[in-house]
C-alpha cells in the first residue's frame, strides 16, 4: 500500500492553500470555511513554504501582540513533514506518530499534489480492515 492509494481512496485532490502574508484573521475563516485543520502555505499555489495548522495557532499565537493580525508566517511551521505518492503507507503512519503530526503535505516534484489527515489515513485502514474481514468471511461461508 502506498499514499498514493490513500490519496485516491480519499476521492478528493484539492489542496487549500493560503499566502504567507495572509492574515491570522483570513487563516481562522478559511479553516472554518473549509472545515479542516490545516493549510498549506503557499506563495503561488503549488510550492510549499510550510504548513499551518490548529496547533500553530492556538501555540504560536499567544506571544503575538496583534493576533489577528498577525501574517500567517509569523505562526507556520517551516519544519514540515512530508511525503511522496510512492511512499509506503506504513511510511506515511510511522512519520505521524514519531513527529506528532496530523497533517503531511504529499509532494511530487517539488509540487504539492495533496494534504493527507490522520483521520484520512485512520479511514483508509479501516476501510482495508473491513474489507479483509468481508473477504474472510465469505471465504469461511462458501
Amino acid at each position: 500500500m502506498r499514499v498514493r492509494d490513500v490519496l485516491t481512496a480519499k476521492g478528493s485532490s484539492v489542496v487549500f492553500t493560503i499566502a504567507p502574508d495572509a492574515t491570522v484573521d483570513e487563516l481562522l475563516d478559511r479553516l472554518t470555511e473549509y472545515n479542516i485543520g490545516a493549510l498549506v502555505v503557499s506563495p503561488d499555489g503549488r510550492s510549499m513554504a510550510g504548513i499551518v495548522s490548529e496547533r500553530d495557532v492556538v501555540r504560536k499565537l499567544r506571544d503575538v501582540p496583534d493576533p489577528r493580525a498577525a501574517t500567517v508566517q509569523q505562526i507556520m511551521t517551516t519544519d514540515v513533514q512530508v511525503c511522496s505518492p510512492e511512499d509506503s503507507f506504513g511510511a506515511l503512519m510511522s512519520a505521524m506518530t514519531e513527529h506528532r503530526v496530523r497533517h503531511i503535505p504529499v509532494l511530487e516534484n517539488e509540487e504539492i499534489v495533496g494534504v493527507l489527515s490522520i483521520g484520512d489515513a485512520v479511514k483508509f485502514r479501516m476501510d482495508q480492515l473491513e474489507f479483509e474481514r468481508d473477504q474472510l468471511t465469505h471465504y469461511v461461508q462458501s
